[in-house]
C-alpha cells in the first residue's frame, strides 16, 4: 500500500474516532473510558501495550482530583463498559496508553506523543456549532473537549495503524504515548521519570490549531513555550457572626480577595514574557458570616523556565504569604502542575519540507509557529534533547471559529488525515 492509499483508507476512521472521542470527554487522571477505547484499538495491532501504574512513577504525579472525583468517575466509566478489570489496573487515576512497535530490524528508535485528555467546559449547543450540528457534541455537562485533544487522540490511533501497516518499509522501534493529564502541566513529567524517552532517537508531538490557517498549512517546528507553574492556595481563617462579633473572625475571604488583585500587580520583567492568571476564587458561606475558608486557582507563565520560576512564582508566594498575614489567616500553597520551556531542533524544518514535497494534503509548510503558551510535552522534548536525540513539536493548522478554550472551539476534520499524512512520511523520510 502507497501513502496515498492508506490516507484515503484511514480518514473515515480517524474522524469517526475523533467525533467518538468528542462525545465522551474526561478531565485529566480520570480519562478511563478514552483510556480503555485507546487500547480496543491498539489490540488489532501487532504492539505490545502498556498501562496503568506500568507506564508513571506514581510518586511523580500531582494535581490529582479528589478521592471522591476519582471513585465516581471510575464508577462512570465501569457504567459505560469499561471492565472492572481495566479499572483496577488504571485505579487510582492511572490514566493513559503506551504503545510499542518492533520491526525486528536494527534501526533508530521514534516517540511519539498525543495527548487525550478534555476541560472543564460546558459546549455550546448552538446550531453553528458543528459538533452540536451535527449530534457528536460533548454528552457530559461541563467537560469538553474544547483544545482539540480529541483530534490528537484520533491522529494517533491513525499514527499506530501507519506503524502497523507499514512495518515492512520501516526499520527500528517506534513508541507512541497516549498521554494523560496535560491541562495543567501533569501528566508528562511522570511518563519521562519511568525512562521511555531515555533512548529515543527522534520525538515528534504536536498541536492542531494554535493559529487560525487553512487546512494543509503546517509549521516544521514551534517555539515560544511559555514555562508555567500551576498553584492551589486555601486561606484558613475563623468564622464569626458578621454583626455580634465581627471583630472575632479572620476573613479568609477578604485575604484571598487581596491577593487576586495584588498579583494580578506583579511586575512584568524586562526579560522576557511574564503572566499570571487566577482562575477560580470560591470562599464563604453566607452573607452574614465571616468567611473562614477561600480557595483559589492560579497559573504563573515566563518565557523562559527561569523567568517563571525564579521570578513570577517567587513574587506570587510572597504575595500570597503577605495577603494571609495581612488578614491574619493561615495560607496552604500546593503546586498542582508545571511544564519547562523548550526548543525544537531546527534539524527538522528541511526534513519535514522535504518529506512533504509530494503530498497532496500538505499545501504549506511553515518553518516555526510561535506557541504563546504552555505545553507539558516539553518535559519530553527536554529529555530527548538532553540524551542526544532530535525533537519537534508540529502545528498542524485549521481555521478556528472561535480559539482554543472556548465553548464554540471546533477545527475542520480534515486537518486529521493531514496530520497523519504530514508525519507518516516524515517517520518514511528519516527512517531511510
Amino acid at each position: 500500500m502507497d501513502i496515498n492509499s492508506f490516507i484515503e483508507e484511514i480518514t473515515p476512521y480517524v474522524i469517526e474516532k475523533r467525533r467518538e472521542f468528542h462525545e465522551h470527554p474526561e478531565v485529566a487522571w480520570t480519562e478511563y473510558v478514552t483510556s480503555y477505547k485507546i487500547i480496543k484499538e491498539l489490540e488489532k495491532l501487532n504492539c505490545t501495550i502498556h498501562f496503568g501504574n506500568e507506564i508513571f512513577v506514581t510518586e511523580e504525579r500531582i494535581g490529582l482530583p479528589s478521592q471522591t472525583d476519582i471513585s465516581e468517575n471510575e464508577a462512570r466509566a465501569m457504567e459505560m463498559g469499561v471492565p472492572s478489570s481495566f479499572i483496577e489496573k488504571m485505579k487510582n487515576g492511572h490514566t493513559g496508553v503506551i504503545a510499542q512497535f518492533d520491526t525486528g530490524k536494527p534501526g533508530k528508535h521514534t516517540a511519539f506523543r498525543f495527548d487525550i485528555d478534555a476541560l472543564p467546559i460546558l459546549e455550546a449547543e448552538e446550531e453553528n456549532h458543528i459538533p452540536f450540528q451535527q449530534k457528536f457534541h460533548s454528552k457530559r455537562a461541563g467537560v469538553m473537549h474544547s483544545c482539540a485533544h480529541d483530534g490528537h487522540a484520533a491522529i494517533g490511533l491513525g499514527i499506530a495503524q501507519f506503524l502497523y501497516q507499514f512495518t515492512d518499509e520501516l526499520t527500528g522501534r517506534f513508541t507512541v504515548i497516549f498521554q494523560p493529564a496535560e491541562e495543567g502541566g501533569r501528566g508528562a513529567k511522570p511518563i519521562v521519570a519511568k525512562g521511555w524517552l531515555d533512548d529515543a532517537d527522534y520525538f515528534i508531538s504536536g498541536h492542531i490549531g494554535i493559529q487560525s490557517y487553512p487546512v494543509g498549512t503546517i509549521a516544521a517546528t514551534a517555539n515560544n513555550f511559555l514555562a508555567s507553574s500551576k498553584i492551589d492556595v486555601t486561606y484558613l481563617g475563623k468564622s464569626a457572626h458578621a454583626g455580634l462579633e465581627p471583630n472575632k473572625g479572620r476573613n479568609a475571604l477578604l485575604a484571598a480577595a487581596s491577593a487576586a488583585l495584588h498579583l494580578n500587580g506583579i511586575t512584568r520583567h524586562a526579560d522576557g514574557a511574564t503572566r499570571i492568571n487566577i482562575g477560580t476564587l470560591e470562599a464563604g458561606s453566607g452573607r452574614n458570616i465571616v468567611a473562614d475558608l477561600a480557595k483559589m486557582q492560579l497559573e504563573t507563565r515566563g518565557a523562559t523556565t527561569e523567568l517563571n520560576e525564579e521570578y513570577m512564582v517567587k513574587e506570587a508566594i510572597r504575595i500570597i504569604k503577605a495577603s494571609a498575614n495581612l488578614f491574619d489567616v493561615e495560607e496552604e500553597i500546593t503546586f498542582v502542575g508545571s511544564a519547562p520551556n523548550a526548543t525544537c531542533d531546527e534539524e527538522w524544518i528541511p526534513l519535514v519540507k522535504e518529506s512533504s514535497a509530494d503530498s497532496s494534503l500538505v499545501t504549506n509548510v511553515i518553518d516555526e509557529m510561535s506557541m504563546g503558551a504552555s505545553e507539558d510535552a516539553t518535559y519530553m522534548m527536554n529529555r530527548v534533547r538532553e540524551k542526544g536525540g532530535l525533537a519537534t513539536y508540529m502545528v498542524f493548522c485549521s481555521p478556528l471559529p472561535a480559539g482554543h478554550h472556548h465553548p464554540k472551539f471546533d477545527f475542520e476534520e480534515m486537518v486529521l488525515p493531514t496530520a497523519i499524512d504530514a508525519i507518516s512520511r516524515l517517520v518514511l523520510h528519516i527512517n531511510k
